[in-house]
């Protein structure tokens, strides 16, 4: 009796809390109406300019936040327009319909959902003690910042934390840095040109139920420190890497560096074949060079990637800033991966693990390889590569090269089993499987591209 009476009193403040939780249609009186103009291709292709008078639900939407720590946005018949992101204190939670579609007014150039606490160590590493944000949960909903192609973005150009001084690297429709403990699940996010969900200085959470809808740049992209995730069931069509972890990174996209462990990435579906995405996943591991010149390394270890269809390119090479200019951001040298595993991979058509980094611990097993190839195919590249970039097609003064041709990489402990093409009994020969590269200088270059390199892949049998 006492148990029973003790238990109803503590949870009569829940209880009471939840019966007096307000609907979002109760701060009516905070959304505006307002008129502007969106572009949009027609069926032939040409952009045309419309205007548009819609709802803005910013201040009603936050206002509910604010007052009861949660907020549910229910489907409607029209699209709910934001013009600046929505803010989630430790603790709060956001949840929308599944057909419920959220749109970010054009000319906002911000994030559409973020949390309070975000701070950028764009010149350090990041502190213990941060004070992160806690206990965050985001669920369901059509999100898009109304990128309608590659040229035109309706002036959201960037994901940034805020219209004003926004914290430097910050570059996602859902932004979640220096968090613990939050959890992402069933979002859509539609034409959109930031990253989906931009994660960094980040430990205990959970992506589960990503789909990405004729998506413009990364979809699930993790900056670090970053440890203890689970990325789960992402897919679509995405026009950059559908799940990223970058330890180092262009520093245009990072608010943070240092170390990523301890993640899982598992169910995760590239576009159907004939449908144009990147299809990719991307390690991208490294040394930070600060201004002050002091240096961190940023390697990524104890992950498992399984589960994974229709994804061509695993990345997991090193690549300088092109955006910048390369001799202004690149790592100091390659990075560095440890005990990292590949399984249950399926490729329905022509793809590869390609590998520029020093390695220690590389398992791949249980892969399909359901399309014919020839003999001179291999799933694992080991070892630098090059490819040209023209910024003027007719001027090889102006050209770049992508990669870093010229570094070597050893890779260590590399165990393979189970890779198999489809209707085979046996496993592939590990030297069908694994080629280690060599690079050379091209003597025909520029009349030829690449110009190549002098690195090379090294494997420590």
């Amino acid at each position: 009796m006492k148990h029973t009476l003790l238990t109803a009193l503590l949870l009569a403040p829940l209880l009471m809390l939840h019966a007096e939780e307000k609907p979002l249609s109760a701060w009516q009186h905070l959304v505006r109406t307002e008129t502007w103009t969106e572009k949009w291709p027609d069926a032939s292709g040409k952009v045309e300019t419309s205007n548009v008078t819609a709802e803005v639900w910013t201040q009603a939407m936050q206002a509910t936040l604010d007052a009861q720590g949660s907020l549910h946005i229910s489907a409607q018949a029209k699209p709910y327009y934001l013009d600046g992101p929505l803010v989630l204190k430790s603790g709060q939670k956001l949840s929308a319909d599944p057909t419920a579609e959220i749109r970010l007014k054009p000319g906002s150039n911000t994030c559409m959902v973020r949390n309070e606490h975000i701070v950028g160590f764009a010149d350090q590493p990041v502190p213990e003690d941060a004070k992160p944000d806690t206990d965050i949960s985001i669920e369901g909903g059509i999100w898009t910042t109304l990128a309608n192609g590659v040229k035109d973005s309706n002036g959201n150009h960037r994901g940034l934390s805020s219209k004003k001084d926004p914290v430097p690297g910050t570059h996602g429709v859902i932004l979640l840095h220096n968090v613990r403990h939050v959890i992402v699940r069933n979002i859509t996010v539609r034409q959109s040109r930031a990253f989906a969900v931009h994660l960094a200085n980040v430990s205990e959470f959970t992506i589960d139920g990503v789909t990405l809808d004729r998506h413009g740049r990364d979809g699930v992209h993790v900056n670090a420190p970053a440890s203890h995730g689970l990325i789960r069931r992402v897919s679509g069509v995405s026009h950059d890497d559908t799940v990223a972890l970058n330890a180092w990174e262009w520093k245009n996209y990072a608010p943070s560096f240092g170390a990523i462990h301890h993640i899982i990435i598992e169910d995760v579906r590239g576009a159907p074949d004939g449908v144009p995405s990147a299809n990719s996943i991307r390690l991208l591991p490294g040394v930070k060079r600060f201004s002050d010149g002091t240096t961190l390394d940023c390697p990524i270890h104890d992950i498992t990637v399984r589960g994974i269809a229709d994804i061509r390119d695993f990345k997991l090479y090193d690549q300088p800033n092109l955006e910048v200019g390369r001799d202004k951001d690149a790592s100091v040298g390659i990075g560095s991966l440890r005990s990292i595993v590949f399984e249950n991979l399926t490729f329905n058509r022509p793809g590869s693990i390609q590998i520029h980094a020093n390695t220690d611990g590389l398992i791949i097993r249980d892969v399909k390889l359901n399309f014919p190839f020839t003999a001179d195919y291999h799933l694992i590249e080991l070892g630098p590569k090059s490819q040209t970039y023209k910024h003027k097609s007719d001027d090889p003064a102006t050209w770049t090269e992508i990669f870093s041709p010229d570094l070597d990489c050893t890779v260590r402990s590399l165990s393979v089993s189970g890779v198999r093409q489809h209707g085979a009994g046996t496993d592939l020969p590990i030297d069908q499987v694994v080629h280690v590269i060599e690079l050379k200088p091209n003597p025909d270059y520029p009349k030829t591209t690449p110009k190549g390199g002098t690195g090379k892949g090294i494997w420590i049998r």
